[in-house]
């Protein structure tokens, strides 16, 4: 997708060709088009990135500001409805709601439900990580802006869909279950973070929970998500 943005601030091509290479710089671009004429910068990019991320990627002396809004009435759109978020959010939980019943297919003649809180959490990595691996170029990208680790370190959002794989396959064969309970709660302690900074700061930005195949916005449903997990990691592990 294109979206424009004004840029103010450049007095010389030097400037434009500088604010060019920070703006191509941001993960989630894949071209940043700068012309001095007009102060304009077009960028192509995976998922919307606000002005405000392109800002503090940029010196001061330079103002960001959208010059159109294409999101506009859409989930990313603060005044938009909250119906808008909740079909934005359907595929999460749909995708949520087949886990739980083939947890529960699994486990309702059983006695035993901790074995049935592993298979969930082993479902929920398999499912979730298979949307990542779809794209694990542009997960990477969209994952850095959020997670703390990903934004230091950016092969970490590379290899994050291989983790969440393996932890699945760990609680669903029972292999080390305490490292893959204590793993679990790492990851996702590190992302929940991420993910209560940009609720907090109320940035726009789409969740990478579910990868680039399914658009999905950044919310509470995310934050939710997580702590879940967690939860279900503490309570298995102690």
């Amino acid at each position: 997708m294109k979206h424009t943005y004004q840029i103010s601030g450049m007095t010389c091509n030097g400037c434009r060709s500088d604010v060019e290479k920070r703006l191509h710089a941001v993960p989630g671009v894949k071209e940043a088009m700068v012309t001095l004429e007009n102060e304009q910068a077009v960028v192509l990019m995976d998922t919307f990135i606000a002005a405000d991320i392109f800002q503090k990627a940029l010196p001061k002396k330079y103002s960001v500001t959208e010059k159109e809004n294409v999101f506009k009435s859409s989930a990313f759109d603060k005044t938009a409805p909250l119906k808008s978020k909740l079909a934005q959010l359907k595929p999460l939980f749909l995708i949520l709601g087949y886990i739980s019943i083939a947890t529960i297919l699994l486990h309702y003649q059983r006695e035993n439900w901790n074995g049935a809180m592993l298979d969930f959490m082993g479902l929920f990595f398999i499912v979730f990580s298979f949307f990542k691996m779809l794209d694990v170029q542009g997960f990477s990208k969209s994952f850095g802006m959020y997670d703390p680790l990903a934004r230091i370190i950016p092969v970490y959002g590379w290899i994050y869909p291989f983790i969440e794989t393996a932890l699945g396959f760990m609680f669903l064969m029972r292999f080390e279950v305490d490292i893959a309970l204590i793993a679990t709660l790492v990851i996702l302690g590190i992302t929940t973070i991420g993910v209560s900074q940009t609720l907090l700061n109320k940035k726009s930005i789409p969740c990478a929970c579910l990868g680039t195949a399914l658009k999905l916005p950044m919310t509470e449903a995310t934050f939710i998500e997580n702590v879940l997990m967690i939860v279900m990691g503490i309570f298995m592990l102690f």
